[in-house]
């Protein structure tokens, strides 16, 4: 972790960070709107998305929906349901089945949609919080290469959190009036460095077929290019799709790259499949997987760290460092350390015992704004909490 930090205080290399639909579930609001650790997630989870959904479909819709989930067992999510519908608007035609042909699983699919995007288009909290975190990071240095933000989330609070900022970033879209999308500048590095790079490799809420192109800027309501399940693989073949997931494989084949991941669970196959080439195509390249749960948990992840020595797997109770699994066994301080190391290794509600932290976007990204401190001076808690958000910073000629 002290090596970490130092590599993030520093521009010089090349890092790079995928982020997953674990990421907007460290930020919780009570009834007010207002940061509470007690509150609702800013987005919902997959399972409670799932519920939403359909609970807020009507009629044979309905219905079709709630028997797709009851085929699928305990497979069924959200992406899986849309990936049936879709399967079944492609290869039905005038053909009926459950009620619906496949000009009404079109429909259907178009309202799962819908909701998807009501649902996953919340807009970023007034208060700081972890992307004002992450941005300040990104923003807090001279940099010889530009940040690269990787996604899956279909929400705007990436776009959100560099624009209340005034943060350069570029998406792969150039205009005003209807932004395009242009692979040659994805595929290259003209941009200044100091313009960061957003991935959104499974679509995003406010993009729209226009004309046979991909625009963006059509608001909260534009939801018919989010791609779940089996279609990503055939979509990842397409314009906008193919320029972001081999910008995803060329940022890995990159020499002495860094890509940090988190909120990504490793169940995405064509995610992973990416990552799964590029670390065996290039040592050089390293990967370091933050995840919330317990390394018993993380399957998906730890099988590709034992299989690749340059993916390192750091979860709540353990971590796979060179292919190797074991459990956490802190040593003794060194000197000056206690603040450094609250900011990584703590108690978490839900947990027994102390555990490490970062697998938490929350605590990530606090990590990361840290990483330029100099002096870190922790305060007294005031009430029964010894979180790292409690962390004061001190920096070379200001203090905040």
């Amino acid at each position: 972790m002290a090596d970490l930090r130092q590599i993030l205080s520093q521009g010089r290399k090349r890092i790079g960070l995928l982020v997953g639909a674990g990421a907007p579930l460290s930020i919780r609001l009570n009834a007010a709107g207002q940061l509470d650790d007690e509150g609702k997630p800013l987005i919902p989870g997959v399972e409670e998305l799932t519920n939403t959904v359909l609970s807020e479909l009507e009629g044979l819709e309905a219905q079709v929906a709630t028997n797709i989930r009851a085929g699928l067992g305990e497979a069924a999510n959200i992406e899986t349901i849309l990936s049936k519908v879709r399967l079944r608007e492609t290869a039905l035609g005038a053909e009926t089945v459950d009620g619906l042909d496949g000009d009404g699983y079109k429909k259907l699919g178009q309202a799962i949609c819908k909701r998807i995007g009501s649902k996953v288009g919340a807009e970023l909290p007034p208060a700081r919080n972890a992307y004002n975190d992450l941005v300040s990071w990104v923003s807090s240095t001279t940099r010889a290469h530009a940040v690269e933000i990787f996604t899956t989330n279909y929400d705007l609070l990436f776009e959100e959190s560099f624009e209340r900022a005034r943060v350069p970033y570029f998406d792969g879209f150039s205009g005003g009036s209807a932004p395009f999308f242009d692979p040659v500048t994805v595929a290259g590095d003209d941009l200044p460095s100091r313009w960061s790079r957003l991935w959104k490799l499974h679509g995003s809420i406010g993009w729209a077929l226009e004309g046979g192109a991909v625009v963006r800027g059509r608001g909260r309501s534009a939801t018919h290019l989010i791609y779940p399940d089996h279609l990503k693989y055939d979509l990842t073949q397409k314009q906008p799709y193919a320029a972001l997931f081999e910008r995803l494989k060329q940022f890995l084949l990159t020499p002495d790259t860094l890509l940090l991941t988190v909120g990504f669970s490793f169940r995405d196959a064509h995610v992973s499949a990416v990552l799964d080439e590029a670390l065996a195509m290039n040592a050089n390249s390293a990967v370091f997987a933050f995840q919330y749960q317990s390394l018993e948990k993380e399957q998906p992840a730890r099988k590709m760290a034992e299989g690749h020595p340059n993916l390192s797997v750091y979860a709540s109770n353990g971590a796979v460092v060179s292919g190797v699994a074991g459990a956490w066994r802190p040593g003794d301080l060194p000197k000056n350390w206690q603040e450094i190391r609250a900011s990584f290794w703590g108690s978490r509600k839900g947990d027994k015992g102390p555990v490490f932290l970062l697998g938490d976007f929350r605590s990530f990204t606090r990590f990361c704004a840290l990483a330029q401190a100099v002096e870190l001076t922790r305060q007294e808690a005031a009430a029964n909490e010894s979180e790292v958000a409690n962390t004061a910073l001190t920096r070379t000629g200001s203090g905040s």
